[in-house]
């Protein structure tokens, strides 16, 4: 992405097979920095409230950040749209080669907003600047890994059979598979416009190395870098399996007897090779099972394999193969076989199927992935829609239709504060305070673990407006501001904070006109029954009042709504239009610096 010229975005009308060049707004810039920000605003803009996910009109963005291929970790774009599974707003991040070479291939460009449908299967090129719409009638039906092959060349980020099935969870892929913009159905958007794929042919860029070098060293004498590059994420699934949250069998237990058999040290004694290992950066695990090479991360054996109960490490790197194939969710995935094989031990379903069984498992993952049974077909819609067709609401949680990922919160119930308030479904990306919870560590007052919430909810914010890695947050204690500075854009640490608490407003404002609230950020009920082998649950009561210091604290009214001076106050009076309900606020919340706002 060339940065001696002002920001623009590339506008791809599937429908016409047109594509056109259009300068970003310099306050849009200013006030949302670019990545997640940049396409919230957007979204809010172009949607009109309650279009269909599907529908051609929904808008389907691929996002860079201002730094985007320079900062050290994995390069990552952002996946911004109106989710087909939860109905709330989304953002998915991919990593890999293709963001990197999506940056070199932008020229001036910081996204593509991408609408309408096509009426045959097209593939969008980019190169110097430029996109053009082709054929991809040769790539349809082909899996990720196929596709991917089919442009030798280039980077590709694609849509597989999930994708085009209309699996409400499918995914976005890239490196043939190895990566995805994973969570709540990008992919199915991206498929219902008969989008097959985005082709990048760029180079990486080469831009502030001697200050890249420098974060790299940051970032690897820092905990997360050297945690990162012994293990990845994989160690998740054992850090919570020793501290109890680790969701077993279908979300009824807290530790399984089988997880040293698939955790770090099996991937590592099953590892072909490591990705980039002798880089100061993330790297991953490359390992093989009958369904090809795989490059697991930590939801794979936490879902795949504790989940259903699997201990194998062969055959839970299979599943995870075939999920990558066919460009479908892992973590939505799992949790759906898991509560096919409760709804069976129930007598729902009229099928046989046990935990343990990974070939009744991979069976009914590539049932769901083309719909082509009934119960496949039905899964294919989601674990709520599922249930609300055979029944068994209570066995697996969700909140706002996405199911819960990583983390059990009955071990650590700051966790279900920030599931229940992730603003596209159940995340455990937004904020992690499990990981200090879990380990013992007290708040000082249930304030303190509501400014935990926020604090962290903010921050990421950012991060994903800048879109660097995840796990940086040790090498930018600025929250970027060296390495906006170091490309003509000017903030302080304070702007940037209110930077993330506007983005995160925003979004807020786009679910509130979708019709979500209070109800809507709600304790699963499978959560209040401890699991069979701890005595912690979750209480109603401390559930609800953490949820009103919540919204307290965010200026926001008691139903969930950012409040007119809560809006006035983030700059975005002039961006909320009449069909989102703002109400004025009996006390809203602190005020914190006003920083840069549109409508300054």
């Amino acid at each position: 992405m060339t940065r001696d010229t002002p920001p623009r975005l590339l506008r791809v009308d599937c429908t016409t097979r047109t594509v056109t060049s259009e300068r970003i707004p310099e306050a849009w810039l200013e006030a949302y920095v670019g990545g997640k920000g940049l396409g919230a605003r957007y979204l809010y803009e172009e949607l009109e409230a309650g279009t269909d996910p599907l529908a051609p009109e929904n808008v389907l963005l691929f996002m860079l950040g201002p730094v985007s291929g320079l900062t050290p970790g994995e390069a990552r774009y952002a996946a911004i749209t109106k989710s087909p599974l939860t109905g709330t707003f989304l953002d998915s991040y991919g990593g890999g080669s293709f963001p990197d070479r999506l940056a070199g291939s932008l020229g001036a460009h910081m996204g593509i907003l991408v609408t309408g449908r096509s009426d045959e299967p097209i593939v969008l090129e980019i190169e110097d600047g430029e996109a053009t719409i082709d054929s991809a009638a040769d790539c349809w039906g082909a899996d990720a890994a196929a596709t991917c092959e089919a442009f030798p060349d280039a980077a590709v980020a694609c849509v597989g059979p999930a994708g085009e099935h209309g699996v409400q969870y499918a995914t976005i892929a890239s490196d043939g598979g190895d990566h995805h913009a994973g969570r709540g159905g990008a992919g199915t958007v991206m498929g219902s416009k008969r989008l097959k794929a985005v082709v990048a042919h760029g180079d990486p860029l080469d831009e502030h190395v001697a200050l890249r070098e420098r974060y790299e060293r940051a970032f690897a004498e820092s905990d997360a870098g050297r945690w990162q590059r012994a293990s990845e994420t994989l160690e998740t699934i054992d850090f919570a399996n020793e501290v109890g949250v680790l969701p077993t069998r279908g979300w009824q237990e807290g530790q399984f007897d089988g997880a040293s058999e698939i955790g770090i040290e099996a991937v590592r004694e099953n590892a072909l090779e490591r990705e980039r290992e002798d880089e100061a950066v993330p790297g991953g695990f490359r390992v093989e099972s009958e369904e090809g090479d795989s490059v697991p991360r930590g939801a794979t054996p936490i879902v795949l394999g504790a989940g259903l109960g699997i201990d194998d490490f062969d055959a839970v790197a299979a599943l995870g193969a075939i999920c990558d194939r066919l460009a479908l969710d892992v973590i939505t995935a799992g949790n759906a076989v898991a509560w096919a094989v409760r709804a069976s031990e129930d007598g729902i379903l009229d099928r046989d199927l046990s935990f343990g069984d990974y070939e009744a498992a991979r069976d009914l993952i590539r049932e769901i992935a083309t719909r082509e049974t009934p119960l496949g077909d039905a899964l294919a819609d989601g674990i709520d829609a599922a249930a609300r067709e055979f029944g068994g609401e209570r066995s697996i949680p969700t909140v706002k239709g996405m199911d819960l990922s990583s983390y059990d919160p009955r071990g650590a119930e700051t966790m279900a504060l920030a599931y229940a308030t992730s603003d596209r479904g159940a995340c455990h990306r937004r904020a992690r305070p499990v990981e200090t919870e879990a380990l013992g560590r007290s708040w000082a007052s249930d304030r303190a673990r509501v400014a935990a919430v926020v604090g962290e909810q903010n921050r990421r914010a950012v991060r994903w407006c800048l879109i660097a890695d995840d796990f940086l947050d040790g090498a930018l204690a600025d929250l970027g501001a060296e390495w906006l500075a170091a490309v003509g854009r000017s903030y302080d640490r304070d702007a940037l904070a209110t930077a993330g608490e506007r983005v995160w407003t925003l979004i807020r404002l786009f679910n509130v006109r979708e019709g979500f609230d209070r109800a809507d950020d709600d304790l699963p009920a499978a959560l209040l029954d401890p699991p069979a082998d701890g005595d912690c649950a979750i209480d109603p009561a401390a559930f609800e009042s953490l949820l009103d210091q919540y919204y307290e604290y965010r200026g926001w009214d008691e139903a969930g709504r950012p409040t007119r001076e809560t809006v006035r106050r983030l700059g975005l009076a002039s961006v909320v239009d009449d069909a989102t309900p703002v109400p004025a606020a009996d006390a809203a919340g602190e005020d914190g610096p006003p920083g840069v706002t549109e409508d300054d």
